[in-house]
């Protein structure tokens, strides 16, 4: 079993920068990919980034390409997502996830391939 708790999230003004991190606890969480997705009310969850068991693998959602950038501190069990410019479309609950393929490189965008969910963090972005 996994435990994953984000945080970070806040209200930003267009523009601004937040880091979301999420911290696993349970297994050995550098085992195992993450990924981030995020739900807009009346939105199906889409996915944003995913970083694979081995770092640098990673993966983003075109629409956050060159904003948001995934990383992984395997000694601390915590995936951060830095997501800079953000915009109004930004607005959303995200969540961590970890997908337990243990396949080497392995990036999923696909949101049932992932096995632990977080609760999520509300991110807030005013124009």
């Amino acid at each position: 079993q996994v435990q994953l708790v984000e945080s970070g999230g806040g209200l930003v003004q267009a523009g601004g920068s937040l880091r979301l991190s999420c911290a696993a606890s349970g297994r050995t969480f550098s085992n195992y990919g993450v990924g981030w997705f995020r739900q807009a009310p009346g939105k199906e969850r889409e996915f944003v980034a995913g970083i694979a068991r081995i770092a640098p693998v990673t993966s983003y959602a075109d629409s956050v390409k060159g904003r948001f950038t995934i990383s992984r501190d395997n000694a601390k069990n915590t995936v951060y997502l830095q997501m800079n410019s953000l915009q109004p479309e930004d607005t959303a609950v995200y969540y961590c996830a970890v997908d337990r393929d243990t396949t080497i490189g392995r990036v999923t965008t696909t949101a049932h391939n992932y096995d632990y969910w977080g609760q999520g963090t509300q991110v807030t972005v005013s124009s």
